[in-house]
């Protein structure tokens, strides 16, 4: 695949377990570099997932943390022997220039950048890497969630064969 190309995939969540199995399935490909953008809304599990990925990669190093929610730090960052991921809340943010004051295109050079809600600012987003997976969850009835992934960049190759 060429770096333009981009590989679209869908999964329905009929439960935690089934997130947590989704965010095991992304950290073992997470690399340095890498852009995850989680958009949908209140509720539809964003952080649920981050965590999930943020928990799974932790774990493979042998590491056990708690992974709360950046909503009101803005940035939370984690490191393992391999990656610092920045996990990071944009529902607060106002305008796309507060971006610069969160550091995220060092974090961005060297680690992973895990952004909810980052509808908030998309233009400043989108610059800090090519290589970015895009992940639309939605409420579904009988409390199923849907998650449409879309790989760019590096993440097109590395969604190819992705299950649960």
């Amino acid at each position: 695949m060429s770096s333009g190309d981009s590989l679209h995939l869908t999964f329905d969540l009929a439960s935690e377990a089934a997130t947590r199995a989704l965010g095991r399935a992304l950290a073992a490909r997470l690399r340095p570099g890498d852009l995850v953008l989680l958009s949908g809304d209140l509720g539809a599990g964003k952080t649920a997932l981050a965590r999930a990925i943020i928990q799974a990669h932790l774990a493979a190093h042998g590491i056990e943390e708690d992974v709360p929610s950046p909503t009101f730090t803005l940035v939370q960052t984690y490191e393992s022997p391999e990656l610092l991921i920045a996990h990071v809340d944009l529902y607060r943010i106002e305008d796309v220039s507060e971006l610069r004051e969160l550091g995220l295109a060092e974090i961005a050079d060297e680690g992973a950048v895990i952004v909810e809600w980052p509808e908030r600012a998309e233009t400043g987003i989108r610059r800090l890497s090519p290589d970015s997976l895009d992940i639309s969850l939605t409420l579904m009835p009988e409390g199923l969630r849907r998650a449409r992934l879309e790989g760019r960049g590096s993440w097109a190759a590395r969604l190819e064969g992705l299950s649960l």
